[in-house]
């Protein structure tokens, strides 16, 4: 049992070394990467030398600002001096006359109206970002004093052999090693000189006496604006420490502030928590650590398979390039060749023209021949050489071409695919196309790459409301999401994917369910339709109003007034139950485009008749007719939103002034219309935002139509199922 619990007590002295080496880093200033030395807190709550951070603004431009000395700590002692010592020049002596002025106050013979201010920016190199320090510098950032005892006890605990701290009270030669620093005394002492410094009874009895050191910090933290003010308030709007009187400053009004002990008790707890959640998890912390190590394994292994595929595509390409350069070359030469025997030949032919040639030669024999049929016989070849000879004389041209300007080559177009030559990066984020994305009986996604994006080979498409769903594999550069759920809101984003991996996702766009399921109809034209004034499209899902010559005859009989004649369209099916909404868009352009609902019986009964529709007893808008004035309890038997010219027609409520006028909006891309039958109500929406425009009652007890009236001229276009348009879009693209 005691080697058992001398062997804890070893493995624990081994942990807590080990910790304590760990603990370095953390001590560390990420300037000069030693051991921080007098540090302040920067703005971004990050530690730095005060001497470091001098030096970063003077190299940054900015004047140089007073600095206090190094403190005399055995690790800048001449037998143990810092490495940062060599690279960085010893301060001034007048510096080091100014002890902590650039902390503790400001230079006496500087006056603040003297220069304008400057408001000083400091690199941080943790946070990798500038940091405003104000119009004071680093006089406004206060020494981290928790950070200089935890280096202070770091050095005692690990460097304790190395840290010979003399008393300063002994008198030589019999100067002892000091045991007891004094904070308020800023001395050190060792037992006998402590005891006879500070005798029993006295003030200074009282006195603090910590570890020995030669750098003692203030005991407690001062305001850097107001001299002897303790520092008793926290901001946490802010995230500064505050005196009494900051805390009254008008920039702090309407700030959380709590008191420093309140602070110090909720963050202490916090850190406790924290502390004690990773502690508890080391076993997640290993696994991580072997996670990032299994990481930074496979990171050399892909590289270097990486480039030994780098290698053997390069190797591809010298030997392709190697190969097709003695293809061209070997055709060069034929073409060489060929012109060298052509040119020869010619040469030989020329120069058998010369005096003493052969031809020459041979003709002067040929004359001297006496036998006429021989000579004649003979002298016919010769006859034509010479002629042929004259005539390339006199026409003279080379035989072959010698210039090879057929054999140059433009290598450009290759020199750039070369120097573009790069490895492989995954897609852009895709742009969503807003215009053609839209919900209705399902949510249809469109898509497009940017032009300077790498190709995908297929999509990833991800869309939540409160649980996620996600759709893989997607081709194209659109999908169609079902299953969803009425009168909610989805967000919806999307990613390409090829040999690279994944790219970013997309912007997110949100998506506006029907507040009702959508109701499938097309345009009947069995009542009130006049060829010569309607057209319908193909599908029956498109109408155009065209007013024709009988309208211009019809004005032309009367001259007091103007005959308009309406043209009434319905939908191929009733209602008799439940909620239902559709959806239509309207053309800017139209005239009058009346678009609503409607009891069947009295649409038909009404729009059979012959009737003026300059007299309002038979505008059917909302109601709001003679009719509906006379038997105001009973709900009106149709519920019309008039359009045209580019607005929409917002009918006055019942609860609103008789005298005030309806209120006109812009008529939106696409108009939506959701029938309660069981409430009797009809809500008319901005399809694209399903922002309520206007609602209104019907009579509900008989059944009910979707119906649109044209007065003058128009056109409008259902909104057709995206299920209808997605499968004759794949039908087309097969």
């Amino acid at each position: 049992s005691g080697l058992s619990g001398l062997r804890e007590v070893l493995l624990l002295l081994f942990v807590s070394t080990i910790s304590f080496i760990s603990m370095e880093r953390e001590l560390r200033c990420p300037v000069c990467e030693e051991m921080v030395k007098q540090p302040i807190v920067l703005p971004c709550l990050h530690s730095v030398c005060v001497l470091c951070a001098a030096e970063v603004l003077v190299q940054r431009g900015y004047p140089p600002p007073e600095l206090p000395p190094e403190p005399n700590t055995p690790t800048s002692s001449p037998n143990t001096r810092s490495p940062r010592q060599a690279r960085r020049p010893p301060p001034k002596t007048d510096r080091l006359d100014r002890v902590l002025r650039t902390v503790c106050g400001t230079y006496p013979g500087r006056r603040r109206k003297d220069t304008p201010v400057l408001i000083m920016m400091f690199p941080c190199p943790t946070c990798r970002c500038d940091v405003e320090l104000g119009e004071r510098g680093l006089m406004d950032c206060l020494r981290n004093l928790t950070l200089e005892r935890i280096v202070e006890r770091y050095r005692h605990t690990v460097s304790l052999g190395s840290m010979a701290v003399m008393c300063q009270f002994c008198k030589p030669p019999q100067t002892l090693e000091a045991t007891k620093g004094c904070a308020d005394c800023r001395a050190n002492f060792c037992n006998e000189c402590f005891k006879l410094y500070h005798p029993w009874g006295t003030p200074r009895a009282q006195h603090e006496h910590i570890l020995p050191t030669h750098c003692f910090r203030p005991k407690v933290l001062v305001c850097v604006e107001h001299e002897q003010e303790r520092l008793q308030f926290y901001c946490r709007s802010c995230q500064r420490l505050l005196c009494a009187l900051c805390k009254l400053r008008r920039v702090h009004s309407g700030h959380k502030v709590m008191p420093i002990a309140q602070a110090h008790q909720a963050l202490k707890d916090k850190i406790t928590k924290e502390m004690n959640y990773v502690l508890a998890n080391q076993e997640m912390v290993q696994a991580q650590i072997t996670q990032v190590e299994s990481a930074i394994a496979q990171t050399e292994v892909n590289s270097a398979v990486a480039k030994e595929q780098l290698n053997q595509c390069v190797s591809e390409l010298r030997g392709v390039l190697a190969e097709r350069q003695g293809a061209l070359a070997k055709t060069i030469e034929g073409a060489r060749a060929q012109r060298a025997e052509a040119l020869n030949s010619q040469l030989s032919e020329k120069q058998s023209l010369l005096e003493n040639a052969g031809l020459l030669t041979y003709t002067q024999e040929l004359l001297k021949e006496t036998d006429q049929p021989c000579f004649v016989q003979a002298a016919r070849i010769t006859h034509n050489r010479l002629v042929n000879a004259i005539d390339n004389l006199q026409h003279f041209s080379l035989t072959a071409d010698p210039s090879f300007r057929h054999y140059h080559m433009d290598v450009s177009r290759e020199l750039k695919l070369l120097c573009s030559m790069d490895f492989i990066q995954a897609p852009l984020a895709p742009v969503i196309d807003t215009q053609k994305t839209l919900a209705y009986d399902q949510l249809y996604l469109c898509w497009r790459l940017p032009q300077d994006s790498a190709p995908a080979w297929h999509y990833s498409v991800e869309y939540q409301r409160k649980v996620g769903g996600r759709l893989e594999e997607v081709g194209g550069t659109s999908a169609v999401i079902d299953r969803l759920e009425m009168d909610s809101v989805y967000v919806l984003r999307v990613r390409g994917c090829n040999k690279a991996g994944y790219g970013e996702y997309s912007e997110e766009v949100y998506l506006h369910t029907p507040p009702a399921p959508v109701l499938s109809f097309c345009l009947d034209s069995r009542w009130g339709l006049h060829a010569e004034r309607i057209a319908l499209g193909k599908g029956q899902t498109y109408a155009r109003s065209v007013p024709g010559l009988t309208l211009l005859q019809a004005a032309d009989r009367a001259l007091t007034s103007c005959h308009l004649t309406s043209d009434l369209l319905v939908a191929d099916v009733s209602v008799t139950q439940g909620r239902h909404y559709w959806v239509c868009s309207v053309e800017p352009g139209s005239y009058l485009v009346k678009v609503g609902v409607g009891l069947e019986a009295k649409l038909q009964e009404w729009f059979h008749l012959p009737q003026d529709m300059a007299s309002p007893r038979y505008d059917p808008d909302s109601g709001h007719d003679s009719g509906a004035e006379d038997a105001q309890d009973c709900p009106p038997p149709f519920c019309f939103l008039t359009m045209g010219m580019g607005k929409i027609l917002l009918p006055k409520s019942a609860s609103s002034n008789a005298s005030s006028a309806p209120l006109t909006a812009p008529l939106p891309p696409r108009l939506g219309v959701c029938l309660d039958f069981e409430k009797g109500r009809v809500t008319f929406y901005d399809a694209h935002s399903l922002r309520v425009l206007w609602e209104g009652t019907v009579d509900c007890s008989a059944p009910i139509c979707p119906a649109f009236c044209f007065i003058g001229g128009g056109a409008l276009q259902l909104q057709e199922l995206i299920i209808l348009q997605h499968a004759n879009y794949v039908h087309g693209d097969n």
